[in-house]
């Protein structure tokens, strides 16, 4: 009887990452992995970049022939995908750990922008898809870890992470490429553009530059050493970014009308004051009904939030003894 595994309704790729691909039946000599391949390619990506992997490269790398590396990876899209899994895996942080969201999602982003900065080709693979690997899952579920007692919808949340790793992986390929400029530049200053400050300042005029002129003239075109309100260093334009992002997200969270604001419906919209409402029963009864709708809004809002935790709580309680079954019926063999 054969014992042959078939791959589960997913691309190949994909199955390889979730380990539920269909091994090979033969490798060579048993020395080669989907693991050595992988970890050939990224160490391949940090030193030289994605262009210079290729199924050739790696396998030479390797001590092996090309077409080994096909009994394992079956082209070199795949191979791009795992080395991108590879390449991070999220320091998601223990579950005693308690904090703020916004302390919880700032170590979220910095964490994407630490994998970034770790392995910089990550930048030049094309967004393709929806997160389906174990790992970017793993990452969107820390996320929504640190969203869950927003009053947000899925949806929004589900946006609110797209928003922060989209700005995550678009100032990191802008460092990247100014890294790259600066250590291939005869003088770094030419990247700045310090060099040209003074020639800039002459052509810069007030009459074609109104706004732009007075700024260069004062030298304030790179901002001076300093901080901001929030503490975050003037010059340090991620942090500024990252900052106003969240401040964004709170402004969405606790503005008057907005969607699941606990402001809007703890308090009573206020009516314009030169508005002077009409003594007529029929206003005082919609007034009053519309009271009541906000009661139960709220009360449903704080049921929801109530049920969110119990299940939250049942899923991590079914995870604990299923793991304790696993390793009880693992003892027992």
């Amino acid at each position: 009887m054969s014992d042959a595994r078939t791959d589960p309704e997913l691309p190949r790729g994909v199955a390889l990452a979730w380990g539920v691909a269909a091994h090979p039946q033969r490798g060579p000599k048993r020395e080669l992995s989907i693991e050595r391949i992988v970890d050939a390619a990224i160490e391949i990506a940090d030193a030289e970049g994605l262009g210079a992997v290729s199924m050739s490269r790696v396998a030479g790398s390797l001590g092996f022939t090309t077409m080994s590396l096909y009994r394992y990876v079956t082209s070199k899209d795949d191979l791009i995908l795992l080395m991108q899994e590879g390449a991070f895996v999220p320091p998601v942080p223990d579950d005693a750990v308690e904090r703020a969201w916004r302390d919880g999602v700032r170590a979220w982003v910095l964490a994407v922008r630490g994998a970034y900065r770790e392995h910089p080709w990550l930048v030049d693979i094309p967004v393709s898809g929806a997160p389906i690997t174990p790992n970017s899952l793993l990452l969107v579920d820390w996320f929504l870890r640190e969203v869950r007692d927003l009053p947000l919808t899925d949806g929004e949340k589900m946006s609110a992470l797209l928003l922060l790793t989209s700005y995550a992986r678009a100032t990191s390929a802008q460092e990247r490429d100014l890294g790259a400029a600066a250590a291939t530049a005869a003088d770094p200053a030419d990247v700045t553009g310090e060099n040209y400050f003074e020639a800039l300042t002459e052509l810069v005029t007030p009459e074609r530059f109104p706004y732009l002129s007075p700024l260069l003239a004062a030298g304030g075109y790179v901002a001076e050493p300093g901080t901001q309100a929030d503490g975050t260093d003037v010059d340090d334009d991620f942090a500024f970014g990252l900052e106003r992002i969240l401040d964004g997200i709170a402004h969405h969270v606790e503005r008057d009308g907005g969607p699941g604001s606990p402001v809007a419906t703890e308090r009573e919209p206020e009516l314009p004051p030169q508005l002077e409402l009409p003594r007529d029963p029929r206003v005082r009864d919609a007034a009053k009904a519309r009271r009541e709708a906000e009661k139960g809004v709220r009360e449903a809002q704080k049921a929801l939030r109530e049920a969110q935790k119990r299940e939250r709580e049942a899923i991590k309680h079914a995870l604990e003894r299923e793991k304790a079954a696993r390793e009880k019926a693992e003892r027992a063999k």
